[in-house]
């Protein structure tokens, strides 16, 4: 039976292990599900775990006898641990990139040309909680209109600003010159709107946020996808992450629920081509704040809800399930960590049961979709397509 449609779901920071690199990013010792559910020992993924989760390598929840999907993980190649290399390397892309970081904040030789070019001075510029920056210095933004800049573990510069205060337009425009002079060395990974309204103590942020990447360096197989005449539907921070490069369409997420639902909307119209949804409250909420609870209470509201997803899927329909990196919650810091992905495959076509083995890439991924969807391959990886319909699997 042949491929219409992959709906591909990354669960963002959802690692299953630390990479034997790990220790050159100092990640030695973090394995993000191992470390949940010694935790947890309540923590219950019944779904999941139907499907082979549990089968991929020894985690701590017991594996199931015979897994309705096939299951395996993924190793990164690409030099980082990021969203951006995450997901590009999934589609197909080993980028040999590594993006700057500024766990101190910005240095003045990037501060003073961006202060100048906007005619305004900053406020913050330190790596902090967007919910929380926004309660500590937002009175101040409001009265003296300094926009408030800051990143994180992540390579990112975030510009908080009020909607009342600064319009959004203006907020953009703001946004896209800090992407014009984050060139070179200084190619940061996202720039990112972060706007928000209400009142002192009592700020919220908005749904207008807007990303500003770079673009791929090369062809994904997003890209290859759209060359065929098929679809690419987004789900969440999928475009920003691409910089648009080979979406067709895509829906911003609220949270995972939202995306789940965005999800089943776009599996509920009829095309061919892929589903690429990022769920992504895993890190944002959880990973990087390190709440080992809420990273475990979020896992099983995902499991919960996978069973929708299994009933709206087409007999000539794949489901792919992986992570882009880890985020151990039990981890030092609140970086993300380099760990291995899980890979869970199921379909009407695909072999229950087989075992995918270790992916030396991400980028099998993304050849894997390629060959479902008869497409051409990225330029790297190794698909795995045939052997989801084989009579054999891999050791």
């Amino acid at each position: 039976m042949g491929t219409k449609r992959v709906i591909l779901i990354v669960l963002d920071s959802v690692g299953i292990g630390e990479l034997p690199d790990a220790n050159q990013f100092g990640d030695r010792g973090s394995h993000t599900l191992g470390h949940i559910a010694a935790a947890l020992p309540d923590l219950k993924l019944s779904h999941l775990r139907a499907l082979g989760l549990a089968n991929i390598t020894d985690w701590g929840l017991p594996p199931v006898d015979a897994p309705r999907a096939a299951f395996g993980r993924a190793a990164e190649q690409s030099p980082g641990k990021d969203t951006i290399t995450g997901h590009w390397e999934i589609a197909g892309l080993i980028p040999d990139i590594t993006f700057p970081y500024f766990p101190e904040g910005f240095p003045r030789s990037i501060m003073a040309p961006f202060e100048a070019a906007i005619g305004r001075p900053t406020l913050g510029n330190y790596p902090a909680s967007g919910t929380v920056i926004i309660q500590d210095l937002g009175e101040e933004h409001q009265r003296t209109g300094a926009p408030i800049v800051y990143t994180s573990s992540d390579s990112v510069f975030q510009v908080a600003m009020h909607e009342a205060t600064i319009p959004l337009e203006e907020q953009y425009r703001i946004c896209q010159i800090a992407r014009d002079l984050l060139t070179g060395d200084n190619a940061i990974g996202r720039v990112i709107a972060r706007p928000f309204i209400g009142t002192p103590s009592h700020y919220v942020r908005t749904p207008n946020r807007k990303d500003y990447a770079l673009n791929p360096p090369g062809a994904t197989v997003l890209n290859r996808i759209r060359a065929a005449g098929k679809k690419v539907y987004g789900v969440g921070k999928i475009k920003d992450i691409f910089n648009g490069s080979g979406i067709s369409d895509n829906t911003k997420t609220k949270h995972n629920d939202d995306g789940i639902d965005q999800t089943l909307a776009w599996m509920a119209q009829d095309f061919s081509g892929l589903i690429f949804t990022n769920l992504v409250d895993f890190d944002m909420l959880y990973g990087h704040r390190r709440d080992v609870v809420g990273y475990g209470r979020c896992l099983e509201a995902f499991d919960r809800r996978l069973p929708e997803i299994l009933a709206a899927l087409r007999p000539d329909d794949t489901l792919l399930l992986t992570a882009d990196h880890g985020n151990d919650p039990t981890f030092r810091g609140t970086d993300h960590t380099r760990e291995y992905v899980p890979i869970l495959a199921y379909g009407a076509g695909v072999r229950p049961g087989l075992n995918l083995g270790t992916r030396t890439s991400f980028a099998d991924i993304g050849a894997t979709i390629a060959g479902l969807l008869e497409v051409a391959p990225p330029p790297h990886g190794t698909g795995f397509h045939r052997e989801l319909q084989s009579a054999e699997g891999v050791a």
